[in-house]
Order: structure tokens, then sequence, then C-alpha cells
């Protein structure tokens, strides 16, 4: 029988794969009774710490073996995982970590000359409920502990004490809480319970057909749904063993792909279409690479086929899903790719998918409409915001996205637009409320309005149309380092336009459609 929970999954991996390599990390490798067990230390290391089931315990690091320990283990004991995100900035962490109240924090100062116990510091506000920062590279850092005496701390916890908590995690318990932006700007904690998050790792690995023969090198960063859910997790159910991928390099992603016979490569198109096009792929055996998903974007239409005629993998495949609903639909075995790239698929088992009009009723075959979920896979609702819950989710039961779709006669979903203004860039989600909301704090801004524009490499890019205060100067140059010193990376907008006045309809609201039309 299928585990419901991240305790029996693990119990379940160790007794089925035992040795069978769980994790490989450059050096580092984890048998699934060898991840088993530190997962168990580190959960003996949270009830030193006082951690206690409900808790939240965030991560802030990129993908590396300790994150995937740092949170299983917190899961294990009953608490849940808040995943933030590597690009934030300090403020960004912080209002996270404050509307979570989170007691504990693993990071990794130093990743990519970042250090985010300094930014954290650096940020406004106090944090009351957070009790321990864990550095998993134990760079040392004023007001951190170091990972290796994190773990020595769970030598004062008996084991019987987290196998007991362990026992009363339920499949209905709390398992994660991952944050979206949503239109407004505010992060909203989306709720997913221990059998929500391995039901999505179950499909998934359907749909893949994966096997503990697989080598899945997860480029999808573990902070996001892709790469933990349909990443980490979907490993595990399967056996499967897990490479994580850092950070994105197209060379040294080819060089593991042939080292290591990597048979399973989702990420964003971005990715695809660097190794594609990269001047040295045919330096490469990929031959190995048998199953991928591009999803998170729009797509070339002959994305598809070029991963099976130049990258060589046997099934590719779009899926279609958000935070609230990691999988949502996946395209059919066997399509052909052109359809491939135009749809992302049917719905998933146990996840139902309508496309509904504005006056309420099923939109026609082929006509677009707001896309509505509903299944056991969706989440419980958003973290103390019962308000925002009942807006998103009506009483039937039915997760309305704010996408807009439509359905083929095959059933199959095209998402064509968005209700919300959100755009995706390389895979992330920007929202450009947020964004506008730190231009419209710079002393020249008198108003903005941030789009998405098309970008083929990224899929789409964020660009501002700026009407600056009377009598005051300022360059688009300047505008972006303002943002790119207050935001990730990814949300900071490609171009800056200074605009005489913004369109607007009759009630004064401003024209978005009209700026991407230009």
């Amino acid at each position: 029988m299928a585990a419901r929970t991240i305790p029996a999954l693990l119990a379940q991996g160790a007794a089925t794969h035992g040795s069978h390599p769980a994790v490989v990390d450059g050096d580092t490798t984890l048998s699934y009774e060898g991840l088993r067990d530190l997962a168990v230390a580190v959960a003996r290391s949270y009830r030193a710490l006082g951690v206690e089931p409900g808790d939240r315990v965030a991560i802030w690091a990129p993908n590396r073996y300790e994150f995937i320990v740092a949170m299983l283990g917190a899961q294990y004991i009953g608490a849940s995982v808040v995943p933030l995100n590597t690009r934030y900035r300090g403020q960004e962490a912080h209002v996270i970590l404050d509307r979570s109240r989170a007691v504990v924090l693993v990071l990794c100062d130093s990743f990519l000359s970042t250090d985010y116990s300094t930014m954290l510091a650096e940020a406004d506000g106090e944090l009351p409920h957070l009790r321990t920062k864990v550095d998993m590279a134990s760079a040392g850092r004023p007001g951190t502990l170091g990972w290796d005496d994190f773990l020595a701390l769970g030598e004062q916890t008996p084991l019987d004490e987290v196998e007991k908590l362990a026992g009363e995690v339920t499949p209905d318990t709390v398992c994660d809480m991952l944050f979206t932006s949503g239109t407004t700007g505010i992060p909203k904690g989306v709720m997913s319970t221990h059998a929500q998050t391995i039901g999505v790792a179950d499909v998934w690995a359907d749909g893949a057909s994966l096997t503990a023969a697989d080598r899945y090198a997860i480029v999808n960063p573990f902070f996001h749904g892709f790469g933990y859910k349909a990443g980490v997790i979907t490993s595990l159910t399967a056996g499967t063993t897990i490479y994580p991928v850092v950070t994105f390099d197209p060379v040294a992603l080819m060089q593991l792909v042939q080292d290591e016979r990597i048979t399973v490569l989702p990420g964003a198109p971005t990715i695809f279409i660097t190794l594609i096009n990269h001047p040295r792929r045919t330096d490469f055996d990929l031959s190995s690479l048998r199953f991928a998903i591009a999803g998170a974007t729009s797509v070339p239409e002959t994305l598809f086929e070029q991963m099976l005629d130049i990258l060589g993998f046997d099934q590719v495949a779009q899926a279609y899903g958000l935070t609230e609903c990691v999988v949502a639909t996946v395209s059919r075995r066997n399509e052909d790719p052109r359809h491939i790239a135009e749809t992302t698929g049917p719905g998933v088992p146990g996840i139902e998918v309508r496309v509904v009009a504005g006056d309420g009723t099923d939109a026609p075959v082929g006509s677009d409409g707001e896309v509505w979920l509903r299944g056991a896979n969706v989440m419980l609702g958003y973290f103390e915001d019962p308000d925002a819950t009942a807006a998103a989710i009506d009483p039937d039961g039915w997760f309305h996205t704010g996408d807009i779709g439509r359905l083929d006669e095959h059933g199959c979903l095209k998402i064509t637009d968005r209700i919300k203004d959100m755009f995706i860039v390389g895979g992330f989600n920007v929202y450009p409320a947020e964004v506008e909301n730190v231009l419209a704090a710079h002393p020249a801004v008198m108003e903005c309005a941030v789009i998405g524009v098309p970008d083929e490499r990224m899929g789409s890019v964020g660009a501002a149309h700026v009407v600056l205060r009377p009598g005051t100067t300022a360059s688009p140059e300047e505008l972006i380092a303002w943002v790119r010193a207050r935001l990730a990376n990814f949300k900071v907008p490609r171009d800056v336009v200074l605009e005489e006045s913004l369109p607007r309809n009759a009630s004064g609201k401003v024209l978005k459609t009209d700026l991407r039309r230009g």
C-alpha cells in the first residue's frame, strides 16, 4: 500500500530500497536507509531546539542534500516546511518568516556569495517567533548554528520520542506551506497535507513511469513545487535516485547527464532551449535521457520535437499546475509533439478540470473561460486567511485559478491568458503588484505599471511603464537598479519605459492590455 505520510514514505523506502542510492550530491551519497536515518537524526535535532508538531520550519537554501533532510526531518515530527526562494532579498524573506511564524530557519550562507543571515538581520522589523538559524554551509556568521553542531544536538533527544511523534503524523497533517504572492503582492501560505503532497508525487511518478532504475537530475529549485513535490517526493515514491543540481550551468549539466547516465530531466523550457542551442552540446553523450516535462510557461511550437530529435528524449510532456495544485494536467503518453506544444494535456487522475464562461456555465470546446480545478490534491487553503480561501475555493470545492484557458476535443487544456496579471520569468512567478510597490517607493516615481513581455529564452520578462513626478528625473537604469537592490533578480524589469501618462479606462484603471499591445 502506498505511503500517505512522510514518515511512512521514508520507512517504506528504507525497507524496499535499502542500500540503493536515494541522493547523490557530489561526493555525498545517501542510500534509502541512510536518508531515513539522517532525516530521523535531523528530527531529533529539531526536537532539541524545541520544535513541536504543528510548528513551521523555514528553509532558505539551494538544491543540496541538506535541504532534503532538513525538510524531511521537520515533516517527520509533524512540523510543516516553509521553503523560501533563494533569490529573495532580506525583506522578502522577513515577510514570509513573520507571516508563517517559523520557529527555525535553515539557511545556506555564502551561496553565490550571498549571506542570507546578514540580509535578514538588515531587514526591518522583529521576528519574535524565530528562535534559531541553522547554517547548512557552516559559514560561521554571527547568530547561526553550524550544521554539524545542529546534528550533534540530536543526541539530547531520545529516539523513541521522535518515533512516537512520527507515529502521530496522519495523512491530514499539514506537510508544507508554500507562499505565493498573488495579485495583491501580499504573500499567502498555501497549505497541503502529507496525503496531498504524496498524492501529487504519485501522479507525477506514474506519468513519468519512474522506477528505481531512474536517475533524476533536479534542476527545478527545491523551494518550488516543481522541484520539491514533482522532484524530491516523487523520486522517493518510486525508489529513484535524486541528483540535486545547485545552479543551472549547461556544460556542467550535460557533463552530469553523461557521467551519471541521467534518465529524467524536467525543467522550465528555458533549460531545454539553452541545451538545444548550446555550441558544445555534441561534445556530450546525452543518450541516457528518457523523460522530460517542460512546463511553467509558453513554449515554442517546435520545442518538443527538438527535445526528441536533438536531445534524444524518449518521451516528452507538458504540464500545467500552480502552487495551489502543483500538477493539474499532464500530456498524454505517446502524444504528437506538436499537440504537446499546444496543450498541457488532460486532467491528471483525481483532478477535475472545467473551463467556465463569464455566466458560470461550461465554455464550449475551443472557447476561452476561467480554469477551475477540483480534487484531492487541491490545497487545503491559505494559512490563516479564510477570506482569501473562500474567494479561491467555492462551496462546491472548485478552485478558481484565475487562468484563462480552453479545452480541445480531446479534453486537453490550453492556457491562453491570465485573469491575473502574473507572468512567468524562466519558470518563476512574478506578480506586478509587488514590483509596482517597490518602484512606487522611488522618490521620482509618480505611477507605474508592470507587464510581462514575451522573451524567447525566458518565456517572459518584465517591462515597467513609469510616469515620473513633475520636476524630477530618473533614468531607466537608475530605476532598474532601485528594484534590483530590493527584489529577487527574476522580478527586476528588463526594460523601463518612461511615459507621459498611462492608458486608462473610464473608471481610471490602467489598461495593461494597451501597454502589452505597445
